[in-house]
């Protein structure tokens, strides 16, 4: 067994209590996305509470290699990361701070754990700071799949409108750190979703119900129009326009909403009388 995988079973084992080398630091458990390879990961990592105790940071120092590490890589292509904390578990947005915001942050950090400093002196990239922010979305009671389809519905309806509200800048402005990690966890969300209802319940329900396969196909029509919508997103976000991004991303926005209002008021009365 690896050290890391030791320091994972142990944390999970103890309500995120560790010893060794670790016993009394504060920890989570971050689990990203591999970029290349779209498997889980999940590392042991040190966090820092922001000022005032607000926010949760990890410190990308890689004991002050010369190279990022690899969770690092993993969440700016994905950045929907998975955080264990304690007893809790939940599901965040990792933003990397920038500029001013990453000195400032950085200096508390080496306050509360001075061994990042030497860590920093140590290399000549800047190592990163990291806020793991956590998402919200609308809850709900209900059971099966009617309930995981609100659940998730509710989930991109609040973030769209989270990113929205996010400053874009001037037309050729760069776009900032929080709006493009906002929104390619939007979209790694909505592309999972719709290839999740493209290959599995669709034609599920279609064979349940035949004369709803029209319906079907016109959803899945509408799931390309917003695939491309998002490719046309992505490549703002290449080309590094807060402006077009801003533009993208309202087009998308409407779009969606219609179709997730649409999708539940024929989807869900199937899904309840089929107990699904």
């Amino acid at each position: 067994m690896s050290f890391n995988q030791a320091v994972i079973e142990e944390f999970r084992a103890n309500a995120g209590k560790v010893g060794g080398p670790f016993e009394g630091a504060e920890l989570v458990l971050l689990t990203t996305t591999g970029a290349r390879s779209g498997r889980e990961h999940t590392a042991p990592l040190g966090c820092v509470r922001g000022p005032g105790g607000q926010g949760v940071y990890v410190v990308g120092s890689a004991a002050g290699s010369d190279r990022h590490p690899d969770w690092y890589h993993n969440l700016l292509a994905r950045p929907l990361v998975r955080v264990e904390a304690g007893t809790e578990d939940y599901e965040a947005v990792a933003v990397p701070a920038e500029g001013a915001r990453r000195e400032e942050l950085f200096a508390h950090v080496v306050r509360e754990e001075p061994g990042y400093g030497e860590y920093q002196r140590k290399t000549r990239r800047v190592i990163p700071v990291v806020e793991l922010q956590r998402t919200h979305g609308a809850g709900s009671e209900e059971g099966g799949v009617a309930g995981m389809v609100v659940r998730v519905h509710g989930w991109l309806r609040t973030q769209i409108g989270e990113i929205l509200r996010l400053p874009a800048g001037e037309a050729a402005a760069p776009v900032g750190m929080q709006l493009r990690q906002h929104c390619l966890a939007f979209c790694q969300t909505l592309d999972a979703h719709h290839t999740g209802e493209d290959a599995g319940l669709f034609p599920w329900l279609a064979g349940q119900h035949p004369q709803l396969a029209g319906f079907f196909r016109r959803l899945g029509d509408e799931h390309r129009e917003m695939a491309r919508m998002q490719q046309e997103l992505g490549e703002a976000l290449r080309r590094d326009q807060g402006g077009a991004v801003r533009r993208e991303l309202e087009v998308l926005g409407r779009r969606l909403l219609a179709h997730l209002d649409r999708e539940e008021a024929e989807l869900l009365p199937v899904l309840r009388a089929l107990g699904a």
